[in-house]
């Protein structure tokens, strides 16, 4: 099998392809530098070139709060380019996996979102990612996959995690977000996910994070307990950090139709912040 990943400069497009080479299988990444996905002569000069039997679509405008002031530009990616892909892969007869996220829904509430819940996103980077996810249904109704995520961490990038760590460099005291819940996703496990899924007919909405739920509050405290770092956290709510982009309240996924189609649920969140830490230890990034 061959296969197409988009977005491999980004944390988990890298790990994707990290993953399918670790199982010999015959991939190839593109960046934005190699494939502009908002231009479809350069998606198609590229998919016929490779030949995919499936494209892992990893790229994305993820720069939340720009979106509300740049959303054509947000829009073009995320909508556009995504559009580009699933008219390709119609046309070459590939299969699609499109990552997505929990801000298409509305973000209130306590109960974890299922993939057939009402959407109603809240801000203009939601309403792109809902929008590719249509244009995926729409062009490949039979051939695709969608995985909504969130909080996602990784190896290869800026994230949550590494800014904590930054801060409690120069800090002994932070507040952080408590009224805010959902599930850390670090990426060589959604990435193992996306691999074994690529290889199987088993197509639909998934909902993927490491399992548990924490707050941001939750999460930073775990950082700086699995670093060893003495910092105190201090809870404060979303208020108290305006931003221009709506940040979802409840952003807990319901995993369970992974295992209801015989894939395997993700290691817990914690257990994977820990291996997160492992990693940035050996990497001489953390003492």
């Amino acid at each position: 099998m061959k296969i197409l990943v988009t977005g491999i400069r980004g944390q988990l497009g890298y790990d994707v392809m990290k993953i399918l080479k670790s199982r010999n299988i015959e991939a190839l990444g593109v960046s934005s530098a190699d494939m502009d996905i908002t231009d479809r002569a350069s998606v198609d000069r590229v998919m016929d070139g490779f030949g995919p039997d499936a494209v892992i679509h990893c790229a994305a405008w993820t720069a939340v709060d720009a979106a509300e002031d740049e959303e054509a530009a947000c829009r073009s990616v995320n909508v556009d380019g995504t559009e580009n892909i699933a008219l390709a892969c119609r046309r070459t007869g590939a299969s699609m996996m499109y990552f997505s996220t929990d801000y298409v829904f509305g973000g209130e509430g306590t109960k974890p979102w299922k993939p057939g819940d009402e959407t109603a996103p809240q801000s203009v980077y939601g309403r792109s990612k809902l929008d590719g996810e249509n244009k995926v249904r729409e062009l490949l109704p039979d051939r695709h996959f969608i995985i909504r995520l969130q909080w996602v961490y990784g190896i290869n990038g800026k994230n949550f995690v590494r800014t904590m760590l930054r801060l409690s460099e120069t800090h002994d005291r932070l507040t952080v977000v408590a009224d805010q819940v959902g599930g850390p996703s670090y990426t060589p496990d959604i990435a193992r996910l996306a691999c074994d899924m690529i290889l199987t007919d088993r197509y639909g909405t998934y909902h993927a994070a490491n399992t548990g739920y924490c707050s941001w509050y939750d999460f930073s405290k775990a950082i700086f307990e699995e670093a060893g770092r003495r910092v105190e956290v201090v809870p404060v709510t979303s208020d108290q950090y305006p931003a221009k982009a709506k940040r979802p309240h409840n952003s807990r996924l319901d995993t369970s139709t992974l295992t209801e189609n015989g894939f395997r649920q993700l290691p817990p969140w914690r257990d994977a912040l820990h291996r997160f830490i492992e990693e940035l230890k050996a990497n001489g990034e953390l003492k």
